[in-house]
């Protein structure tokens, strides 16, 4: 049995992860994709420029709206921050509000 690829962040290879958002953000979705690998290299060297940058102690990890597709920086204080809210849940860039968590009614 394979599974299908989704999509893969484009800094490690590793399959992006979908997670729930807040309440009233004013997205489409209730849900967008990211990269929680942790040895990822835009999360890794994020640390440093925020750093540099600005002065605080976060980084970036990739993200994408899988409404639109465009990429953006999601921004995190901590390693574990936001993995509380990854959905364990198939997804694809079409899909609608919620992602498919395979069980069916």
């Amino acid at each position: 049995m394979t599974q299908e690829q989704g999509p893969v962040c484009p800094h490690c290879n590793e399959n992006l992860q979908p997670f729930e958002l807040p309440d009233n953000t004013g997205w489409e979705t209730g849900f967008q994709l990211a990269c929680f690998n942790d040895e990822c290299p835009y999360f890794v060297r994020g640390w440093e420029h925020m750093q540099e940058k600005y002065a605080v102690k976060a980084s970036y990890r990739y993200r994408v709206d899988p409404t639109s597709g465009k990429a953006s920086p999601l921004a995190v204080w901590s390693t574990d921050a936001i993995k509380d809210r990854i959905l364990d849940a198939n997804v694809s860039a079409d899909s609608d509000d919620t992602p498919d968590d395979g069980s069916s009614s």
